[in-house]
Formats: C-alpha cells, structure tokens, sequence
C-alpha cells in the first residue's frame, strides 16, 4: 500500500475567522475548512459567510434553518457549527447521498477507523480483477492500473459495507479520491474532459488512506468544538417541500440552480459510472436530471417542453409579459445558431419551477422568517435574463412582503470562449 498505514491524528487545527468578500457566494473557501472538505461541491458557497448570516440575525438553539438546495451540505455543516438545527432539501440522489455521508462527522471515530483498514488489507490481498464491464467513461479517465485499484477498494467495501455509520463514510471517501486518481482532466464538480490529461494523478491505494486521515482527523475536530449534530437532509423535490410542516421554518439560506446552462445532472457523471449507477450520459436524465429544477437546455429538450403552455402558468403571471418577449426572443436567436439549443423553453420552465419553489416556501415558513437566496444572473444567446428582479417579484407574488439583492460579484469574464459580452453578476437575494 505504499507505506501508507491508517493512523488516528491528534485533533487538527483550522483557522475559523472570516471577512465576507467577493469569494462568499463560491467554495473556494470551503476547501480548507473540516468535513466541508471530504467532497468539494463547487457549485457550492462558503459556509463562514453562512456562519455569519446566522450571527447577525441572531439565531438561536430554538430556530430552525432550512437550505432548498441544499447541495454538499454546506449550509447544514454551517448551521451545526453554530449550533442551530437545521434541515436541508437535495433533488439530485447522488449528491443527496455525499450529504448524509457529510453530516456523520459526529460517529464513532473509532469504528470508521477499524472498517477502514478491513477495506484497505482486503483490498491489497485480491488478486486482478475483471475491470472489461466499465463504461467507456471510466476507460477512458483512469489508467487500467488505477482501475484495478479503485476495483479492489470498491470490491473490499462492498464485502464489509452495512448501514453503519462507517460504512456510509468508506463510501464517501473511495468517491472523493475518484477525480484525484482519474488521469483525464476531471476536476472536482466540472464537466469531464476525457481527451485531457493531468500532470499529477494519485494511486488510489495511497489516496484512500490520505483520505481517511483527513476525514477522522476532522471528525476529530468537529467532535472536540461542537456539541452535536442537529442538521438532517431530506431526498426531495424543493418544488414542494413535500416533508416539512407548514410554518416551521425560522430562516432560509440557500443557493438555487442557475439559469446558465449548466448540467448538474452531468456533473456526477463520473462518480455514478464508477458505482455503476449509470452506464451512459443517456442514463443521467432518468437517474436524476428528470427530479431537478430546469436549468439547463438538455433537460428543456428531453421532457419536450411545450413554450405556449409554460407562458400561460398562472405561476408566472407577476413577470407574464417580460418573461413572454425574452422567451420568444431566444426563439428567434436560436434559429441563426447551429446548436440550436432550447433556451427559450429552457428559461420558461426555469421560472415556473422557481415559481412552485417560492409558494411552497411561503407555506412552511413563519412569518417572519429571514431569507437569502444566493442567484447569478443569465444572458442565453446574449439575452439577458434579470434572474433576481424576477426571483424577486414571484417571491413577492407568493406571498412574500419585499425583496433586496446586493450585488457579490462579477461574473462572466475570465472565460476566454464566452459566447457573448453581457456583463453579469452573483449577488445575494435577500427576501422578507
């Protein structure tokens, strides 16, 4: 195992102040902080700015906190720090799954250790294993080497795994050592690029027990600063809200899907080859782009979503007539782009989906409940598309009393094959 043994770390010390900056709506930060750390969700955003909100809206051990969105868990680990319960909402299976995985900081150290070295000396002694029944995908991103690696881990937890806490956090760490081990260029939570190469790829049989010494010394860490975990993830549609009790909920902190084309269902496209979850990209609308939010154009065309019918929701009558022009107007546009990608239906179906989310909001929340919703605006074929004013004005029309949005900032311009020159923005939905 190349000298790599399984030790328990003394408790490991992070810096914990924080400044908001122009950083707070990434995961950048994120990347240094325990348990946040195990799996990085890029789409994510920094958990001390959650942190934050929480303190200066004075919080407390009675409030309940609830992220719609809730992703790789960043505002639940947030929430747990301040020692506040909250409850978070995942559509998409595999990540809800990183999730639960994240908030079992507070099981026995000792156990995860024990289960991880059973993998780790079983692992060792298999002999070659039959790798032929991968997808193509995990052909081409690993080296047949790293394969057979990755094969007699996945062999080694699967002999041992149960419904333990243990067991759920091996499995999280032979999936957050996938990307770091693929030799194609995959970095975490971006799309594959199959047809690049990486400098610096990591043997899975020293990677995984570098993972599990992160993960228990941070384990290790949670365990000595805080006093339990009060947060729980719920497999859900945010559409609905279908398990929460009406007017529970003292506090949203949140981050929706933007409106910019983005695949999240593609995302997990590696890891959920590697479990056998999906052997092909068609898989991925069935398995999960089917359950999320319309956010990108791929979705819109595959559920064949029909424009007049999205237009006439009695939802989107707040922004009927803006909405109308601008959808019709991608129509147009798309005609004189070769893709002709599905952004007018796309951007429909968008907000009619945020439409249900913010009336079901308005159910469970109290009366005055404090909310911030993380959003980035949108320009599809260069059209721009005033993501939070429309936000807005539909959260006003659920029943909502006012909205503000304070700009974080700009986006859009380092990409060097960007399609169009409209300048946009991240910022900070704040709703009351």
């Amino acid at each position: 195992m190349n000298g790599q043994q399984l030790q328990l770390f003394p408790t490991a010390q992070f810096d914990t102040t924080y400044q908001p900056n122009d950083r707070s709506g990434t995961f950048v930060d994120n990347i240094k902080l325990p348990v946040h750390r195990w799996f990085r969700y890029s789409a994510g955003f920094s958990a001390q700015w959650v942190e934050s909100i929480v303190k200066d809206w004075h919080l407390d051990e009675s409030s309940t906190i609830l992220d719609l969105f809730a992703g790789g868990a960043t505002t639940l680990l947030a929430a747990d720090k301040c020692g506040i319960p909250s409850i978070g909402i995942e559509a998409h299976p595999f990540v809800t799954r990183i999730a639960q995985a994240k908030l079992l900081w507070s099981a026995s150290i000792s156990d995860f250790i024990a289960q991880a070295k059973t993998v780790q000396e079983t692992a060792s002694k298999l002999s070659d294993v039959d790798i032929d029944d991968y997808p193509e995908l995990i052909k081409k991103c690993f080296s047949p080497e790293n394969i057979q690696q990755l094969t007699k881990l996945k062999i080694a937890y699967m002999a041992t795994a149960d419904n333990r806490p243990a067991s759920q956090l091996i499995w999280l760490a032979i999936t957050a050592i996938l990307r770091p081990t693929a030799s194609a260029n995959t970095a975490q939570w971006q799309y594959i690029l199959p047809n690049q190469t990486k400098t610096n790829v990591a043997q899975p049989f020293a990677a995984f027990p570098a993972q599990i010494n992160m993960m228990q010394g941070d384990m290790a860490w949670m365990q000595n600063e805080l006093a339990a975990n009060l947060a729980k993830i719920i497999g859900g549609d945010a559409r609905t809200c279908a398990k929460i009790n009406s007017n529970t909920i003292d506090a949203v902190i949140t981050s929706p899907p933007y409106a910019n084309n983005y695949d999240y269902a593609d995302a997990t496209r590696l890891e959920m080859s590697f479990w056998g979850e999906v052997q092909s990209w068609k898989d991925l609308h069935e398995s999960v782009r089917k359950h999320l939010i319309v956010s990108c154009s791929q979705h819109a065309a595959k559920d064949q979503i029909k424009l007049a019918e999205i237009l006439t929701l009695p939802e989107l009558e707040p922004i009927r007539q803006e909405i109308t022009s601008a959808c019709y107007q991608l129509a147009a546009e798309r005609e004189s782009h070769g893709g002709k990608k599905h952004y007018h239906t796309m951007i429909a179906a968008y907000f009619a989906d945020m439409a249900k989310v913010w009336i079901s909001l308005r159910r469970v929340c109290k009366s005055d409940a404090k909310i911030c919703w993380v959003v980035g605006d949108s320009a599809p074929y260069g059209v721009y598309i005033p993501v939070d004013r429309w936000l807005g004005e539909l959260a006003m029309a659920a029943g909502f009393k006012s909205y503000d949005y304070t700009k974080l900032r700009d986006r859009n311009t380092k990409w060097k094959n960007r399609k169009h020159r409209v300048p946009l923005q991240e910022g900070i939905l704040w709703v009351r």
